[in-house]
């Protein structure tokens, strides 16, 4: 059973002030689009940021925390992921309609919980 509460300690090992929270692939689209999900430290704040190859500028929600997300906030982040609209590049709007597949070293339950909707949506 997937914990949607699991919430890590930080984000931060003390390397940086940057960290890869999740790749995400969606190898339906045309060009197998990915994007990554960072975390950096700011101010004593938590921004997240979403990177693609096209640059464009994804709206994520929550911006940024004061605390690491947990499962349940980081799947939501995820899915209400968007851009704003007649700005995106490369398709990207048709890309987020998509089901991704999610990999990630510190939320390591989420590809299980992503795998899973997307058998069920026949992907």
């Amino acid at each position: 059973m997937i914990n949607f509460e699991f919430r890590p300690k930080t984000y931060f090992d003390g390397t940086g002030p940057e960290i890869l929270m999740a790749k995400l692939s969606y190898p339906e689209s045309t060009w197998g689009e990915e994007i990554c999900l960072y975390a950096t430290a700011i101010d004593g704040q938590i921004h997240y940021e979403a990177v693609d190859f096209y640059g464009n500028d994804l709206l994520l929600n929550p911006a940024k925390s004061t605390k690491p997300l947990s499962l349940q906030e980081l799947i939501l982040m995820i899915e209400r992921m968007e851009v704003n609209p007649g700005k995106g590049l490369g398709r990207i709007e048709i890309t987020l309609a998509g089901i991704p597949k999610v990999k990630s070293l510190i939320y390591v339950e989420i590809e299980a919980f992503f795998d899973g909707k997307r058998k069920h949506f026949g992907f």
